[in-house]
């Protein structure tokens, strides 16, 4: 690519002699223009489409790019992640190999409780030291927007402390942080088995507290039988509606416990894992457009054998997110590209699904499609610029990057 002029204050910026999948709402497939310039001004797109059709005056005074033919898509996002931990769990891997499921692992005092101590240990720059290389791993790969959950607290300092690391995870690097309040995610030990007790906590002090220090972007849930019952989750939603924030939900990953359904009753942004949703769920989700959130990282770690339902998901139209759970316990996967590639060949998912998983549909689960996740004018200028000579190969391919340039806000 020739060489690039730092972009003026200001200033317009154009890409040009480009490949776009511009995955633009309506658009056949991925939304191919060929021979295709984005221009960009103030970090915003400006315009996306055949270079024949801009208009002149863009293409005066501008920083250009000459891209060679390249491929540019929008910047990946990755919706599900908890990528703000301490420590390992290299050792419940090892358990697993011997035969341990996941519950027998949780029930040993392992799983999400051993997370716990160790972010409790730790302190919110220990957080933030641990958790960048994680998140450089997917800069390095085109990710341009992160969600990150907390839930490994699990009272309310800790819960702040980790949701403030999130936050400076984006002051540290140029990149968008959505961040998810987790606090229904697990028993810590201190409730001795109370679990509705523990959703008193979280539903009337913890969620207000984060709420009102504008911690947290959206609530989320651990639907399941191993965690939290519905009725325990929509004391947690009812008080997440009050304090005006969005919900997602950990839904049906181990077992149907109709969390799909209750997901679209709250219009939650995403229900993610669904691996036993039903038919039912599937509906419940596309009528009011909750997105099914895949997490093949999880699917493959645990050697789970159930997988999503994508072909109900399909037939009733429900949008599919790809996103790589990374996680210390059961998806310590740090590779959009590789999540790809395993939503692929695990689930069958086509290379349109995958490539709109990473893009437009992972902004939809993040109430974001409206500031980014396509390559349209008024949406900010995160791109991703590939050495491809077809979108399939950032899905073919496993354990290579073939990333040329990745920009966020048009730097």
């Amino acid at each position: 690519m020739a060489a690039e002029s730092k972009s003026r204050v200001g200033g317009l910026r154009l890409w040009r002699n480009a490949r776009l999948a511009t995955m633009a709402e309506g658009a056949a497939g991925l939304g191919v223009v060929e021979h295709g310039a984005i221009a960009a001004r103030d970090g915003r797109i400006v315009y996306a489409g055949p270079e024949s059709g801009m208009p002149a005056a863009l293409a005066q005074g501008a920083d250009t790019i000459d891209c060679e033919g390249r491929w540019i898509t929008p910047g990946l996002i990755d919706c599900h992640t908890h990528l703000v931990h301490a420590g390992n769990r290299a050792n419940e891997f090892e358990m697993r190999l011997a035969g341990a499921t996941y519950e027998e692992v949780a029930r040993a005092g392992g799983g999400i409780v051993s997370s716990v101590k160790s972010l409790r240990a730790a302190s919110e720059g220990d957080l933030v030291a641990q958790s960048l290389p994680r998140l450089d791993a997917l800069i390095a790969e085109g990710v341009t927007t992160v969600e990150v959950k907390s839930g490994y607290g699990l009272d309310l300092e800790n819960e702040k402390k980790s949701l403030r690391a999130a936050r400076q995870l984006g002051e540290q690097r140029p990149v968008t942080i959505r961040t998810t309040f987790l606090g229904a995610h697990a028993l810590p030990p201190e409730a001795m088995g109370d679990k509705d007790a523990f959703i008193d906590l979280v539903a009337k002090e913890i969620l207000p507290a984060v709420a009102a220090e504008r911690l947290a972007d959206a609530v989320d849930g651990f639907c399941e039988g191993i965690a939290f019952s519905p009725e325990q989750m929509a004391r947690v939603f009812d008080a997440a509606k009050v304090a005006g924030l969005p919900v997602k939900l950990h839904a049906d990953q181990l077992s149907n416990l109709h969390g799909a359904e209750l997901a679209a009753h709250y219009g939650a942004l995403s229900a993610d894992h669904l691996e036993y949703t039903d038919e039912a769920g599937a509906v419940a989700m596309a009528k009011v457009g909750t997105v099914a959130t895949i997490l093949p990282g999880a699917y493959y770690y645990i050697r789970e054998t159930k997988k999503p339902p994508i072909g109900l998901f399909r037939q009733h139209g429900v949008r599919m997110a790809v996103a790589t759970d990374n996680n210390p316990g059961t998806s310590p996967l740090t590779s959009l590209l590789l999540t790809m590639n395993m939503a692929a060949t695990l689930f069958g998912l086509t290379v349109d699904e995958c490539l709109a998983g990473v893009t437009r549909e992972a902004a939809r689960a993040l109430g974001l499609l409206g500031q980014t996740g396509t390559l349209e004018a008024g949406k900010s200028a995160d791109l991703a610029i590939w050495n491809i000579e077809r979108p399939a190969e950032l899905v073919y391919r496993m354990g290579f990057n073939p990333l040329h340039a990745r920009i966020w806000r048009g730097q």
